[in-house]
């Protein structure tokens, strides 16, 4: 766990490697995971590389293997998952492509067969479908004319009314041939198809049509289609060209019926029995199918992960270089400094394993390379680590934010988050998580990979909601009064007569304090205790103040004791049922957060100083963080003392109680008072002038150091840098560098310098995206001008004067946010809840109904509202908080992440370049 405050040491180090062994060396280092390997050859395209052919293998593998999992897909068989598979040898890659050619043509022909025979049996159901309808067809037509028939015959009797044709018409009728057709259409192209039809043929053609009941699975794409039966009635081959044309572009299959009713109903009886023998041959070529495809989904994870791990080590040689022999591939790489025994002891295993003589070689080098970052994380830190990271990579050996704001980002959250019933809902929810986790890592989904990844992280924050919630004593906006309220508002004089003041007067507290609160010591005194010093315990009164009577005491009835101690935690519940609840806790919030607002940036001024010694930047210490920790501490430091003494004393006309914020302001207009009107009697250490008049002389020290403070962090710095180049160029052997330590020469003063080239160029292409930490980063070499010195240093001393305040206000987001929080569930428990609970009084079934109704749309709106879109505004304005107010004071996040060949990571899918 050391290595989570500050990055491991990194060595780059180069790598010789016998050919015959380098395969075996490079699968030891794949499962070690420990080292990045460097691109030798970043001018050679990926065509042009040494075994870009095993890599090409390996694709058409991969192009095999998607095939085969495509195909357990559709048929929904679940791949059984596998552990860790070894890679395997060289040799196997030639057993592995058969393997998967033969599946892949066994598969294909399976599909092609059964894509054959759902063919026929598609034609097969929709001409048995056609050979039904078309029996009706005509057999309603045969009805039809026997009707005209004798309707014709009954006329020339006349009886009826005459026939619509004479003789000689019929007798042409009759000798007149109709040519139809038969086919299936997709129901919803059926309208357009008419129409078309309609002014296609002039309205020469009669169609028929009806609806089949069934829903038929199209063999190409699998999806169920409605369809219709259509007969078409013409005259003519020109029309017959006609239709079929017609029936071709709106997709229409057209099918053969007979003319003959006996011939129908012998076809119809012959597509039955053929319908019945292709489904059987049907339903055994899938069981075939689904045979062949759960023995795939037994061994397809074992397959993928070959594959991939055989891809990535070829991957990876493709970076290395050859010897003048080409019998030795040479590689250089990164690897923590603490794992270069395990590294060799990787090496060594691989070196036997392939049956090698020669010995794989690690030598250390020195480099000008900017070293990578690495952070030793488990599942717990992984999440945090993954905030920090998102603001930027951690520069190399910096100190890490990541162990306090496991702490911070959690609190801060629960901050503006702070219901103990809402925190306990997402504690119980991460809770889930965690049991299930096994089972729910194969989930696919990204939004929920998220939630899953972070679920250490909703963990803690839900926690933090359950403490905070308890302090502010909300629980679904509602207090618990765990342990009887401290509070005694009022009495009723029932039994005595006060100073001639009759029964129906009624006193608080106060009032019995500070008028008729009689001594209770041994040696009592007959003076009354007015004014009675803050925080005696009165339990006698004077029953008659006038007399002055030692023996006329009275018991002050236990209701109306004052109580010495406060309530034991959190807020008193008493507050909920106040009219001044928001008079009171709104600055109670507000000033707590202003109080951790400093002191997180307070933590993170005095974390710089950490990397300022570490990196030996002493002059940074003088020159940078002595005077932003004064100039913190003489503006809000100083706020935060009055406000814990405005907390703890007591004012005994609360209206005259000094306003904090306007006795900051005058703190710089008016020195010499403590309040708008002039008047030095309120002020908050006390009313009297002489206390006054010491606040006054301290506010005064305290301006007068912030105003020494801005050109103490302008001017030093440069001054600094500008007299020790002096020296340097008057004969001294040691450069400067742009933070004042000094470079010796030779060898480590090169490559100082390159350092300090490189933080140049980062800092550079780093301060388009985000301003660096203040009096931080942005390094610069020994050829840069004084004047850019000066501006340099004068930018960074105006962001820190400036972002101090603004960064102090933006903290009051805490109170805004946890106010809305709570005035929010209020609402909900008011507008819904309440409601539920005043339908009980209906009774019965409809006032049960209505109960649990109104109480399921209020947990709705309490899961949906207020734990996911409230939750959701609390974690990023956290976030913001983090990236901005507190790692902006020490964390200059311009490192390079290490990236190690790790088969893991490479089969998580979180791998960038394999």
């Amino acid at each position: 766990m050391a290595s989570i405050f500050r990055s491991e040491l990194m060595t780059y180090a180069q790598l010789f490697l016998q050919a015959d062994s380098a395969y075996a060396c490079i699968r030891e280092l794949g499962e070690l995971g420990k080292i990045e390997f460097m691109d030798l050859n970043p001018t050679i395209s990926a065509f042009q590389r040494k075994f870009v052919s095993e890599v090409r293998r390996c694709d058409e593998m991969e192009r095999k293997l998607r095939f085969l999992n495509n195909e357990l897909e559709k048929t929904n068989i679940p791949i059984l998952p596998c552990g860790n598979v070894e890679a395997p040898d060289p040799q196997i890659m030639i057993d592995l492509e058969s393997a998967f050619e033969s599946k892949e043509q066994e598969l294909k022909e399976i599909n092609v067969n059964k894509h054959s025979l759902k063919k026929n049996l598609l034609d097969l159901r929709e001409l048995h479908h056609i050979l039904q309808k078309t029996l009706v067809f005509f057999t309603e037509a045969g009805q039809g004319a026997m009707r005209t028939q004798g309707a014709m015959e009954t006329g020339e009797e006349g009886k009826g009314a005459g026939g619509l044709l004479n003789d000689d018409e019929l007798a042409g009728a009759q000798a007149t041939k109709f040519m139809f057709v038969t086919g299936v259409i997709a129901c919803e192209r059926l309208p357009v198809f008419e129409r078309v039809l309609w002014r296609a043929c002039r309205g020469n053609v009669f169609l028929r049509h009806a609806q089949i009941e069934e829903f038929f699975e199209d063999p190409n794409t699998g999806n169920l289609v409605s369809k219709c039966v259509i007969i078409l009635f013409f005259q003519g081959d020109q029309l017959r060209t006609r239709v079929k044309k017609i029936c071709e572009g709106f997709c229409a299959t057209l099918y053969q019926c007979p003319e003959s009713a006996n011939d129908r109903l012998k076809m119809h009886t012959d597509v039955a029995n053929r319908i019945n023998d292709l489904q059987n041959v049907l339903r055994t070529t899938e069981d075939h199918s689904n045979t062949y495809l759960l023995d795939i989904a037994r061994h397809i994870s074992e397959w993928q992960q070959k594959v991939t791990k055989i891809k990535s080590i070829y991957h990876t040689m493709n970076k290395f270089n050859l010897d003048a022999t080409r019998q030795c591939l040479i590689a250089e790489c990164w690897c923590p400094e603490d794992d270069m025994g395990a590294i060799q002891e990787a090496l060594r295993r691989g070196t036997e394993r392939s049956g090698s003589t020669v010995p794989s070689i690690l030598n250390r080098m020195r480099t000008t390379l900017k070293h990578p970052t690495y952070f030793r994380t488990n599942e717990f830190t992984g999440s945090f680590q993954a905030i920090v990271d998102a603001y930027g990579v951690a520069s190399y050996r910096e100190v890490n934010p990541t162990p306090y704001t496991i702490v911070t980002f959690p609190f801060l959250f629960a901050v503006m988050f702070g219901d103990a019933g809402h925190g306990l809902l997402m504690t119980l929810f991460a809770f889930l998580l965690l049991i299930f986790q096994n089972k729910l890592r194969g989930v696919k989904d990204e939004m929920f990979g998220m939630l899953f990844s972070g679920r250490y992280l909703i963990l803690m924050m839900g926690i933090f909601s359950m403490y905070t919630g308890l302090i502010y004593n909300d629980v679904y906006a509602k207090p618990l009064n765990i342990f009887g309220s401290s509070w005694r508002p009022y009495y009723y004089g029932a039994n005595f007569t006060l100073a001639g003041v009759k029964n129906s007067t009624y006193y608080t507290n106060e009032t019995w304090f500070a008028n008729y609160c009689a001594p209770t010591g041994p040696d009592m005194s007959i003076t009354p205790c007015n004014p009675s010093p803050p925080g005696t315990v009165c339990n006698y009164v004077f029953c008659n103040p006038a007399t002055s009577d030692t023996k006329s005491l009275c018991n002050l009835p236990t209701e109306a004791q004052r109580r010495n101690q406060p309530y034991p935690f959190g807020l008193d519940p008493i507050w909920a049922m106040s009219v001044n609840n928001l008079i009171f806790t709104n600055p109670y919030k507000m000033k707590m957060s202003i109080v951790l607002g400093v002191m997180q940036m307070l933590f993170g001024v005095i974390l710089s100083v950490i990397n300022y010694i570490y990196f030996k930047k002493y002059i940074r210490v003088i020159a940078e963080f002595i005077p932003q920790v004064l100039f913190l501490l003489s503006l809000f430091g100083w706020l935060i003392l009055l406000i814990f003494w405005k907390w703890v004393s007591y004012y005994p006309d609360a209206t005259k109680a000094p306003n904090l914020l306007i006795t900051l302001i005058y703190m710089f207009l008016k020195f010499t008072s403590t309040s708008p009107d002039g008047v030095t009697e309120y002020s908050v250490f006390g009313p009297t002038t002489s206390v006054a008049s010491i606040q006054s002389t301290i506010q005064k020290i305290l301006v007068i150091i912030m105003v020494i403070c801005v050109p103490w962090m302008l001017l030093m710095k440069p001054l600094y840098i500008i007299c020790k180049r002096k020296m340097a160029h008057k004969g001294h052997t040691h450069s400067v560098s742009a933070d004042g330590e000094d470079v010796e020469g030779g060898v480590d003063g090169e490559v100082a310098k390159l350092k300090d080239g490189d933080l140049k160029q980062g800092a550079s292409k780093k301060s388009a995206v985000k301003a660096p930490p203040s009096g931080g980063g942005g390094e610069h070499g020994d050829d840069v001008p004084i004047g850019e010195l000066f501006v340099y240093q004068s930018i960074h001393t105006i962001e820190y004067c400036l972002g101090t305040i603004s960064n102090t206000a933006s903290y009051l987001r805490l109170w805004a946010l946890g106010l809305a929080h709570q005035q929010l569930a209020a609402v909900l428990w008011t507008m819904v809840l309440n409601r539920a609970i005043g339908q009980a009084a209906l009774g019965g079934g409809l006032g049960v109904a209505a109960v649990f109704a109104l109480w399921a749309f209020w947990a709705a709106l309490t899961v949906s509202i207020l734990l996911i879109m409230e939750g959701l505004s609390a974690f990023l304005h956290a976030l913001r908080l983090h990236w901005i107010e507190f790692q902006n004071k020490f964390y200059e996040g311009d490192g390079i992440a290490f990236k190690p060949f790790s088969f893991a990571i490479i089969l998580s899918g979180k791998a960038e370049d394999h």
